[in-house]
């Protein structure tokens, strides 16, 4: 195996990364706006409100991202077995 080789399927792991990571950390980061956004409104400033919803939220989001996020990452091994059997 080559270096390029080698660098080409360590880039194509971090997209794989990426793809199967920003949906859930969209979903966490615009719970956290909404929320700081209602806490700056209200002023209220209880901890356990930020991390209760957030919480939820990224495991609805877990749920219905997991068949793609699961298509994504098999997508990968697989690609990764036809190159390594490939020689």
């Amino acid at each position: 195996m080559t270096g390029a080789e080698a660098l080409d399927i360590a880039q194509d792991g971090i997209w794989v990364l990426l793809k199967v990571a920003s949906p859930i950390m969209f979903v966490g980061l615009f719970v956290g706006l909404i929320i700081a956004l209602f806490q700056a409104l209200t002023q209220i400033q209880e901890l356990t409100l930020v991390f209760v919803p957030k919480i939820i939220a990224i495991f609805i989001a877990m749920m219905v991202a997991l068949p793609f996020m699961g298509q994504a990452m098999a997508g990968f091994m697989t690609r990764l077995t036809v190159h390594i059997v490939g020689g």
